[in-house]
């Protein structure tokens, strides 16, 4: 069964320093092991650091077994509910692009789609339950989801276990949180021995959702 683990990071003393137009919700899915945890902490830590409220909603499923999983971070002046219905994330950002197919519903008209050029064959495709999904890449193009190497690139700077921050890098281009603060985010939560490597990571990640 899914567990649901819940975080509120609080709002910071002195008030927002970042104005937004409403409540955000932001979704990031994958499946277990790619690092969806850490990517929502460190939007959580920028969020706060800016002076917002932030919660965090983070969803286990079979996450041992490659089985999906997903987090929420929802970040405002107020944030009254961790509700994530369809049609409600400003911004979805998908690990492995079957995830993203799964989690489109939940991209409100007008939102940002980031997805990992990646496929995971799940669990039940192994076991024989279901089969992969044909044209993956077309069906995200009409979506309009931008899709990144996020793999690729961090193996290009040396850090294999990085896609999750190449992801982050991305979805730091969508929100109106300065480069520096994401980077001191960085500093502050992974290894000292991989600040370099995912600092490089962020700054390749956010170069190609620019791109």
């Amino acid at each position: 069964m899914p567990h649901d683990t819940s975080t509120n990071y609080g709002v910071a003393e002195g008030g927002a320093k970042v104005q937004l137009d409403g409540t955000k919700t932001i979704l990031l899915v994958g499946v277990g092991g790619q690092g969806t945890i850490l990517a929502g902490q460190l939007l959580a830590m920028v969020a706060a650091d800016a002076g917002l409220d932030v919660k965090v909603s983070e969803i286990h499923g079979m996450s041992q077994r490659g089985g999906s999983v997903s987090t929420i971070v929802r970040v405002g002046e107020k944030v009254e509910s961790m509700i994530a219905d369809p049609g409600c994330a400003d911004i979805v950002v998908a690990f492995e692009a079957i995830e993203a197919l799964r989690a489109q519903q939940f991209v409100r008209e007008g939102g940002s789609l980031f997805v990992n050029d990646e496929q995971i064959t799940p669990v039940p495709v192994n076991i024989g339950t279901f089969k992969m999904p044909e044209g993956v890449h077309e069906r995200l193009d009409e979506i309009g989801a931008r899709v990144i190497d996020a793999g690729g690139i961090a193996r290009e700077v040396g850090s294999p276990r990085s896609t999750n921050v190449v992801l982050v890098g991305a979805l730091s281009t969508a929100l109106p949180f300065e480069e520096a603060e994401w980077e001191d985010a960085i500093r502050r939560r992974v290894p000292p021995k991989t600040v370099e490597a995912n600092l490089e990571a962020f700054a390749r990640g956010r170069a190609a959702a620019q791109a």
